[in-house]
């Protein structure tokens, strides 16, 4: 079985064989590492490459810089990311930034994390949460 994945360097879809886990993976198109799970920031063109592109769940937290919570979460948000190389893949959206996609999501407070797969919202959560929380959150929807 097979899955889509999109390079977070190139956007560039990408089939790979289903693993349980991946030494390595790259890129058909810019030869860079797939396993390079880092929360990527994203904007409107990015999120819906993502979400429109990929079987993977798609783990979107809004956030602002001024944000006291979204600060504290930063690091267990990308702990959580690094922890899930080709199982999840993670995006960070300034909700100043993106304002239209604040709206779009009806994002009424921040952080608030949401979850697409197959191309929809499936859940989320608003509030800082730890990298172990953030985890199990995310492990049930791969």
């Amino acid at each position: 079985m097979n899955v889509n994945v999109v390079c977070p360097h190139c956007l560039k879809v990408n089939r790979i064989p289903k693993k349980e886990s991946y030494a390595k993976a790259n890129c058909g198109e810019c030869k860079k590492s797939l396993l390079d799970a880092k929360p990527l920031a994203a904007n409107m063109v990015s999120l819906d490459k993502f979400v429109n592109n990929s079987d993977l769940p798609v783990v979107v937290d809004f956030w602002a810089p001024w944000c006291g919570p979204c600060l504290q979460m930063a690091p267990h948000f990308e702990k959580a990311a690094l922890a899930m190389p080709l199982k999840a893949q993670f995006l960070k959206i300034n909700n100043d930034d993106e304002q239209s996609l604040g709206a779009k999501y009806q994002i009424a407070s921040i952080p608030t994390v949401l979850v697409f797969k197959n191309g929809k919202e499936i859940d989320r959560f608003s509030g800082a949460r730890d990298s172990t929380q953030i985890e199990s959150w995310v492990k049930q929807y791969i």
